[in-house]
């Protein structure tokens, strides 16, 4: 059976409401719509009552969850869209991700951000957000790249005790698509996985950017040159080992990701490796991300403004080069 990164988020959701009585969904407009991409179509009518229409406000939709995790239940929070998760800012950061610490009380909320950027959409609704939040202790941030991990990772989400950020990108809503859910061992939360393996250069990222350094590696298998593609899976935590012991392979490092350059993931992959894997390198570590300006609109600037297979493979080109 052929099924989409989408319907194994929707599929996702379902068990996690079947096998659950304490899992309920609250979103805008993600009862009978069946929210802004469907992610929950018909998942209202197989479970009345447990999925609930939101006010228009983040900070109210998060600021409610949060109080009825602490209180026992598990919800899953859809925000239509990551920017609009700023709104929310205070409830996620000061309240969700803080809260064990101060009280002792788990508050196991699962946080679904449709992220990244689709032709058009421009700088309202095309951002990556993952590394705003693992900036800040007590979140677990996910970033599924697989049909599988989708489906697995959004299980996992609502089972930790821990507030999670998960990350679903939009452009893969109905482009990647899988034959079977479970054609691989599941990985654990926290461990990257080598979605390819080489010796020439490790390529580590994550999302979106994982299909794009796979079509890279197809390309430069014909140049004999031989990459490692590292998906992290999730960003934070950041499975350290497992990228440095990719470097210790290949002896090069292109970190790459779709979210702006300042401060975020691939600059912490790339200091982690510089501190923990500093003489395992041939050449300076290099990392690619978006422009460091908000997302266009126009389908060519935006085609421009975002890593694609194209500028990957010329930066891991220069690389092989140094």
């Amino acid at each position: 059976m052929v099924i989409t990164y989408l319907e194994a988020i929707r599929a996702a959701q379902a068990a996690a409401l079947r096998d659950d009585k304490r899992v309920f969904i609250y979103g805008q407009d993600v009862g009978v719509f069946g929210g802004a991409f469907k992610a929950t179509k018909n998942l209202a009518q197989e479970f009345p009552g447990r999925v609930i229409d939101s006010p228009i406000s983040e900070d109210a939709m998060i600021g409610m969850a949060v109080g009825a995790a602490v209180s026992g239940m598990r919800p899953i929070l859809e925000v239509q869209f990551a920017d609009f998760s700023t709104l929310a800012l205070n409830q996620i950061v000061n309240q969700a991700a803080t809260h064990y610490w101060r009280t002792g009380v788990p508050c196991p909320i699962t946080v679904r951000l449709p992220s990244g950027g689709t032709s058009g959409s421009g700088p309202f609704h095309s951002q990556s957000m993952e590394a705003l939040y693992a900036h800040y202790p007590g979140l677990v941030v996910m970033a599924p790249a697989t049909v599988q991990d989708a489906y697995e990772m959004l299980l996992a989400a609502v089972a930790i005790d821990d507030p999670v950020i998960y990350c679903e990108h939009k452009y893969l809503y109905y482009h990647l698509k899988a034959d079977d859910l479970f054609t691989e061992p599941p990985v654990p939360v926290g461990k990257a996985r080598i979605a390819r393996a080489g010796r020439d250069l490790s390529i580590v990222t994550y999302s979106a950017m994982v299909h794009e350094a796979l079509a890279v590696a197809d390309e430069l298998a014909k140049e004999k040159i031989e990459i490692e593609v590292v998906d992290l899976r999730t960003v934070k935590p950041l499975d350290t080992d497992s990228i440095v012991a990719s470097v210790s392979r290949t002896g090069r490092l292109l970190c790459v990701g779709e979210a702006f350059p300042w401060g975020g993931v691939t600059a912490e992959v790339v200091a982690r490796v510089a501190s923990e894997g500093f003489n395992l390198l041939d050449a300076p570590p290099m990392r690619l991300n978006a422009k460091d300006t908000p997302v266009p609109y126009h389908p060519n600037l935006w085609a421009a403004h975002r890593p694609t297979a194209r500028s990957i493979a010329d930066a891991a080109r220069r690389l092989l080069r140094m």
